[in-house]
């Protein structure tokens, strides 16, 4: 018998359907000579501190750092899972072969290899690896089942990532509470979600102590266009009243103008985080809730495998694509400009140096019946942007225009649309907000034909203007800033290359922010964040920059993804986190201060706040 292990009961129930097993049994299916199980996802975690010594069950000082010489699993305390844990347990030990069919991804491999460790498994495995649930996938992904020993390595990145996790929370958490907790709070502490909410804070403080200050620019009006002095500008009115009046003496006289054509390429594919994002930004959606739809909607194959971290495919895609797009009912008046031709092969779309183990999220042709209003909503999204990339580039042109009134020089530019292409795909409204992205001057639109040397008169004005503050973090560029370690960054190509940097992976993040909402470290005040006072105290309290640094935490993360790719020992991981870990817990204990605070928002439990600190 060959026996199948899946992450879900749904997903066990459709490998069945399609390996014969089709007889129904208590917790699994079977037929065929096959056998097809399922976890409920995790079904085993890393003991807990009690568990290696009964010293370590009583919080104190005396017993920090925690560093168990071995660490071990257990099955967590639930009835369900445990019967079907024994289930699995059963029939591992009958099979004469196990296929492991967890999710494709580092969680996956981690969930699966505890649960075939806890039961023993002795018998050679193999791993089903696909990117969709569509049922051509499934068959295609048994038809090619991958060695389980060429997973090790994604494994073990989980592990180090897990262990380093019950580390630093587990130990930070006990450390701070004790030493500057008032009696009954826990002090949460972890390995992500501490630099997480620094960048929440330093944000907050950042717009607190924000004191706005008016400046004034010289503008001036001729043809109805609006142009700005390349002057600097005044810090008082009176310091550009004197420029002002010298200005209205003369005419304005154009000097120079340049045209310049140009394209923009259609937006990438989604990642996980950028589908977040947009979803955060045009749907209101919460990182978490945008997980769970598009999770959904993987698991009702109208999609691909959402917990991926790259916006590119790889060439074995592209012979799919058309089929991909027929496909797309109620799509197919947005087609109309690309039937009929051979579809568009860009770089910026198949590159299989950019794929590791799945590709961008996107439709798989399956129709999709039967869904919510949200999930149509963000199936919408994912469907354009797929089809927007087989759309020729926007093509525009840019006209700068620069004249001078006696000394002084003005300048002014607008953009006008030569070809939509992709962009007509979206609404107006987007592709409004996109052109005054892109403008140099977004007060001007549809300019006059403008000649060399000629001139006339025009209406200068002081343009009163204030200093703003930062803006709030939304969940989605707080996701931005977790992906890019705190680094502002809007340009797709320069976004890519600090991923290997960022904090947290696709698929925890949002998990990651739902904690700090949790812990009442932040809240939601419509859709911006805001640090609570309890938030602002932790962050403020934290000496250790090892602890609350997202630069610093992207270096941990860089070094997990290069022990995914066998680039980096895990040994050295972990040993790193030990000894930082002892060198934060005598740097606390040296401190002296009377300094504590409280967390009257939070009722839980220590045992409670002493798990899943990442």
């Amino acid at each position: 018998m060959r026996l199948c292990i899946t992450e879900k009961p749904s997903v066990g129930k459709d490998i069945a359907s399609i390996l014969g097993a089709n007889t129904r049994r208590d917790g699994y299916f079977e037929g065929n000579g096959w056998c097809v199980t399922w976890t409920f996802g995790h079904l085993c975690t890393l003991k807990e501190p009690e568990d290696y010594t009964s010293s370590w069950k009583r919080w104190s000082l005396g017993s920090l750092p925690m560093i168990p010489e071995r660490f071990g699993i257990k099955l967590i305390e639930d009835t369900g899972i445990k019967r079907q844990f024994e289930v699995i347990r059963t029939l591992i030990g009958q099979a004469e072969e196990v296929v492991n069919c967890g999710d494709a991804g580092q969680e996956g491999e981690l969930i699966q290899r505890w649960v075939m460790q806890k039961a023993g498994c002795s018998v050679p495995v193999k791993r089903l690896w696909i990117s969709s649930l569509t049922d051509e996938a499934i068959r295609e992904g048994f038809n090619h089942l991958r060695p389980h020993k060429d997973l090790e390595p994604l494994y073990t990145a989980g592990l180090c990532r897990a262990i380093g996790d019950w580390i630093l929370g587990l130990n930070a958490t006990r450390l701070y509470t004790l030493r500057y907790g008032i009696r009954g709070t826990v002090l949460s502490i972890g390995r992500v979600q501490t630099p997480t909410l620094a960048l929440v804070v330093k944000r907050q403080l950042e717009i607190d102590h924000f004191v706005p200050e008016n400046y004034w620019e010289l503008k001036t009006l001729y043809r109805g266009v609006i142009f700005s002095a390349q002057e600097k500008t005044f810090r008082t009115e009176e310091d550009g009243v004197a420029l002002l009046e010298e200005v209205g003496k003369y005419p304005l006289k154009i000097t120079d103008v340049t045209k310049k054509k140009g394209r923009e390429a259609p937006p990438r594919l989604f990642d996980l985080t950028s589908l977040q994002v947009e979803c955060n930004r045009k749907l209101g959606l919460s990182a978490d809730d945008t997980l769970r739809i598009i999770q959904s909607l993987y698991e009702k194959k109208v999609t691909t495998y959402p917990r991926v971290d790259t916006t590119y495919l790889t060439d074995d895609i592209y012979p799919k694509c058309r089929g991909i797009l027929n496909n797309l009912k109620g799509f197919h008046d947005l087609l109309g400009p690309i039937r009929g031709e051979k579809l568009r092969k860009s770089k910026k779309v198949f590159d299989n140096s950019k794929v590791t183990d799945h590709h961008a999220i996107i439709p798989t042709g399956v129709a999709p019946n039967g869904l919510s209003e949200r999930e149509e909503e963000v199936f919408r999204l994912i469907a354009i942007r797929f089809i927007s990339v087989f759309f020729p580039d926007c093509e525009y042109e840019q006209t700068s225009i620069k004249g001078c009134a006696g000394k002084v020089r003005f300048k002014a530019g607008g953009r006008m649309i030569l070809n939509p292409g992709w962009k007509q795909l979206y609404s107006k409204e987007d592709a409004d907000t996109d052109d005054k992205k892109q403008s140099d001057d977004a007060e001007n639109s549809n300019l006059p034909l403008f000649t060399v040397g000629e001139s006339g008169p025009h209406k200068p004005k002081l343009a009163k203007k204030t200093t703003q503050p930062p803006k709030y973090y939304t969940e989605g560029t707080l996701l931005k800033a977790m992906e890019t370690a705190g680094a502002s960054v809007d340009d797709e190509e320069l976004r890519d290359s600090l991923k290997a940097n960022g904090i947290g992976r696709p698929s925890t993040r949002a998990a990651i922010i739902e904690i700090l909402y949790k812990r009442g470290y932040i809240r939601r005040e419509r859709k911006s964040l805001r640090a609570t006072q309890a938030g602002i105290d932790l962050i403020e309290l934290i000496d250790e920059e090892l602890l609350k640094s997202a630069k610093l935490t992207g270096i941990w993360e860089r070094r997990l993804r290069e022990i995914e790719r066998c680039n980096y020992s895990a040994a050295e991981f972990v040993d790193g986190l030990k000894k930082m870990i002892s060198e934060i817990t005598v740097n606390v204990l040296k401190d002296n201060s009377t300094r504590r605070i409280g967390r009257p928002e939070e009722k839980t439990d220590k045992k409670r706040n002493s798990k899943n600190n990442k």
